[in-house]
């Protein structure tokens, strides 16, 4: 890839990625970018989550609670998902070989619907939005199956945390993280990433569109707040209110909000197809636009690193599409 660099991880102490006692998910690489730190002064290096094979970061939690779910006894695995979480788990169970159920809403896109059949699982779409969905998959769970929830759940969350176990190995410690929140999933994995490598004074900025800033309004309110509903076209983005852990987080980490539009997002995830030729999805793209206005918690000419989160959701078509519409 152009226009960056490469940090590696010193991965001689861990175990075999490969099936079937590896994990399910594969080390990134740490791209400190060549155009992004000359445009915004100070180093800038993205974690490319958007390269695993599910095409994003929840192939690091789901895998370890899919495998973890199958060790414990399921026959069969029950997800509710956007789209991404679906993927993910369809991936999982594929290769572990436990057939999957995916419960998407309606507003769910044609190229997650058909990467989650390609996997191999049994495709439901049910409702307008992701919670109803969600009820609907929690339905289907039978004694033998196990639900794998999209964002709440230790389990992801100690999946999650070892993309920032792998930038500690890169011996490249930020400034700042950015990252988009949705569920806060991802948010809550990187902070206890940060924590177990001792680095609990890193300041997290996380990015949501308007429409879709379920964390933003809890944050301001104090504790966690329903969105009467998600009108972002972020789906990705689309609970409509925060785990109890993200909200638990923000009482012991330095965690500041960021809230971009869906223009903004768009036009990110657009800036970053043209300068390292990888599509990112709308949700990836709100911690990409949050990025561009040079996050004042973290000192000057301290690194930031950004999840590049990735996700299927979009083609280079929809975004062009969103970009003219917006």
């Amino acid at each position: 890839m152009a226009n960056a660099d490469i940090a590696l991880p010193d991965t001689s102490h861990t175990a075999s990625r490969d099936l079937p006692h590896g994990s399910l998910h594969i080390v990134t690489p740490l791209l400190r970018s060549t155009s992004y730190s000359a445009r915004l002064g100070r180093p800038v290096w993205f974690k490319m989550e958007a390269l695993q094979p599910p095409g994003s970061f929840k192939a690091r939690g789901i895998g370890h609670a899919c495998r973890t779910y199958k060790e414990r006894g399921a026959k069969h695995l029950v997800c509710s998902s956007g789209g991404n979480a679906g993927i993910a788990v369809a991936y999982s169970g594929r290769l572990l070989g436990v057939p999957v159920t995916v419960v998407v809403p309606e507003s769910t896109s044609a190229a997650a619907r058909e990467r989650i059949a390609l996997e191999g699982a049994e495709l439901v779409v049910h409702g307008r939005a992701w919670s109803e969905a969600n009820d609907y998959a929690l339905s289907l769970v039978k004694p033998d199956h196990a639900f794998v929830h999209p964002f709440d759940d230790p389990l992801l969350w100690e999946g999650h945390a070892t993309m920032i176990d792998e930038v500690a190995a890169a011996g490249v410690k930020p400034g700042a993280v950015v990252l988009s929140v949705g569920g806060g999933g991802l948010l809550c994995g990187v902070l206890a990433g940060l924590h177990r490598n001792g680095w609990g004074d890193v300041p997290v900025i996380a990015a949501e569109t308007v429409g879709a800033a379920c964390y933003a309004a809890s944050l301001a309110a104090g504790v966690p707040v329903d969105l009467p509903a998600v009108t972002s076209i972020a789906t990705s983005l689309g609970a409509r209110r925060p785990c109890d852990q993200a909200m638990a987080w923000s009482r012991r980490h330095p965690i500041v909000s960021q809230v971009v539009s869906d223009k903004a997002a768009v036009g990110a995830s657009l800036r970053f197809l043209a300068e390292h030729r990888i599509v990112v999805e709308p949700a990836c793209g709100a911690a990409l636009a949050a990025l561009e206005q040079a996050p004042a918690v973290a000192p000057p000419a301290s690194d930031v690193l950004v999840i590049v989160c990735g996700g299927v959701g979009a083609t280079v078509e929809q975004l062009q599409a969103w970009d003219r519409a917006s």
